[in-house]
């Protein structure tokens, strides 16, 4: 066999050790991209009940969906943190591992004795990373935070919608950005270390992740005193740009950014050259300033054909365009056909269906392992660290496990 396939594809995060203080969302989805790429993730659970998010529906074979989409790829260890030997045990697993994640609230992981302070004691090469609604200090550390209240403070909310109503963003957008930032905090310390022998504390805020996502809108303000106009489907400074209704009831979705393309978007799709000498459309700025026009104007141009048309004149014209596709046509989109988007896991109740991860490195493939049974890895786990089946057998007795 020749040398390159006798070996097996390393995994860039091949025997780095994650412990994972995590509930619901943020903290699992962060742990489980460190598990794609090779992490061994220990995910702590509590004893009988596991992660709040196993129990928020039951559509996959009885498990849950969220569970299921951020909990691939890691082992589950179920242990009683409240507990005073529950919480000597994680001390113990904490000297074992690389990372330490934590999505807690500000101040509860101190409280129970496994603050970043108490385990980078234990562990000097500790990377510890928490990831909290509003971060580690100010006048928000203890105020309660989900991803709906984040979208609202961060005037995420305020700026999504229509004119007449704000409107939350359909997927959990910030609980999702912080995770990813949380990720590559992880990785810049992991890097660092390699350099400098030295872990650290990392401090990732929900609210501060969805700040750095506000885009254009804080420059327009500081400039203009603007607040962002909800504009539905719509982009909120360059038009035409969204989906339009076409006569036959479909939404053909375009971008107009240059003005190139408008020209082009003018004289060969809408077949309105009278459009370029308009000095109400004649720049962006201008565009924007009479949006209602415009957009009137084009929404009644659109209702004269079928999409079929306008994706012919679109696509001849090479400007840029899509459907906008149901949750069906997505899943049966041939880029996800040709990529091989939807994978399988093993699960506790047989293979399922997941969506796989847009990281692809030439060198380093993903891993699609198991989704963890409730504490099927506590006494595998406890046996790694010293503990003998006497021991064992005693922690389940007295609930510490």
């Amino acid at each position: 066999m020749p040398a390159d396939q006798s070996k097996k594809p390393s995994l860039a995060l091949s025997g780095v050790r994650v412990l994972a203080m995590e509930v619901s969302l943020a903290g699992p989805h962060c742990s489980r991209i460190l598990g794609d790429m090779g992490a061994e993730v220990i995910k702590i659970e509590k004893p009988g009940v596991g992660d709040l998010i196993r129990h928020w529906d039951s559509v996959v074979k009885g498990l849950s969906s969220g569970f299921v989409w951020v909990n691939g790829n890691k082992r589950s260890f179920t242990v009683d943190m409240k507990k005073k030997e529950g919480v000597e045990i994680v001390r113990r697993l904490a000297k074992t591992v690389d990372v330490v994640l934590e999505n807690f609230a500000a101040g509860a992981a101190a409280r129970l004795g496994l603050g970043a302070d108490d385990l980078c004691a234990l562990n000097p090469r500790l990377i510890y990373c928490s990831l909290s609604g509003y971060g580690q200090d100010g006048p928000y550390r203890d105020v309660k935070a989900y991803d709906l209240l984040i979208q609202g403070e961060s005037g995420i909310m305020a700026m999504t919608g229509y004119p007449d109503k704000p409107a939350k963003v359909g997927v959990p957008i910030i609980d999702l950005s912080s995770s990813l930032y949380a990720t590559i905090g992880i990785l810049l310390a992991l890097y660092q270390r390699e350099k400098t022998g030295r872990g650290q504390t990392i401090d990732i805020s929900m609210f501060e992740s969805a700040l750095a996502w506000l885009g254009y809108s804080p420059h327009h303000y500081w400039h203009t005193g603007e607040e962002p106009p909800r504009t539905g489907m719509r982009h909120q400074y360059v038009t035409p740009y969204g989906p339009y209704l076409a006569g036959d009831g479909v939404y053909v979705n375009l971008a107009v950014a240059t003005a190139q393309d408008w020209d082009i978007f003018c004289k060969e799709v809408i077949e309105r050259p009278d459009l370029l000498e308009d000095a109400r459309f004649r720049t962006t700025e201008a565009r924007r300033k009479n949006r209602g026009v415009l957009e009137e104007l084009i929404e009644q141009i659109f209702q004269t054909h079928s999409h079929d048309v306008w994706f012919d004149r679109l696509k001849k014209a090479r400007l840029p365009n899509g459907l906008v596709r149901g949750m069906a046509e997505v899943l049966a989109h041939p880029q996800v056909i040709a990529r091989k988007m939807i994978r399988e896991m093993e699960s506790p109740v047989g293979p399922v269906p997941v969506m796989g991860s847009p990281l692809r490195l030439s060198d380093s493939p993903v891993q699609f392992g198991p989704i963890p049974a409730l504490g099927a890895d506590t006494d595998p786990i406890l046996r790694e660290l010293g503990y003998g089946d006497a021991d064992i057998e005693r922690l389940r007795r007295d609930q510490v496990i």
